[in-house]
């Protein structure tokens, strides 16, 4: 498993790690409608908690793979909308942005939904 994404150019090296990877797609996965929010679960007691934005990357994992990234989402969704919808509009937006991003393809994106919250 690599923790980072390298390629060089003619002036020298460039190192994004996948924490910046990982930003990107909370961000983007955040901005989408349907998602409120990426969550984390305690794996000591399966206590789902949802993620400040400053804390988005817990939710997201990445992975870069022979050159390809894989990515596992860890999401809460609003009350009332079509997980179906709203996970596929997750994984085509994710995938246009992060490789346009990073110019590296993705492999897999996994889209695991933790949680509904209810708007009140």
């Amino acid at each position: 498993v690599i923790m980072s994404m390298r390629y060089t150019t003619e002036l020298g090296s460039v190192v994004v790690d996948t924490k910046v990877i990982a930003q990107m797609a909370g961000l983007s996965a955040v901005e989408l409608y349907g998602i409120v929010g990426m969550a984390m679960v305690s794996l000591k007691d399966g206590i789902v908690k949802m993620l400040s934005r400053s804390a988005l990357t817990k939710g997201v994992n990445v992975i870069v793979e022979e050159n390809e990234l894989c990515i596992d989402f860890h999401i809460i969704i609003e009350y009332g909308v079509n997980i179906r919808a709203v996970t596929e509009n997750l994984i085509s937006t994710v995938k246009y942005k992060l490789e346009t991003f990073s110019g590296m393809k993705v492999k897999r994106i996994n889209v695991f939904v933790e949680g509904v919250r209810v708007d009140e």
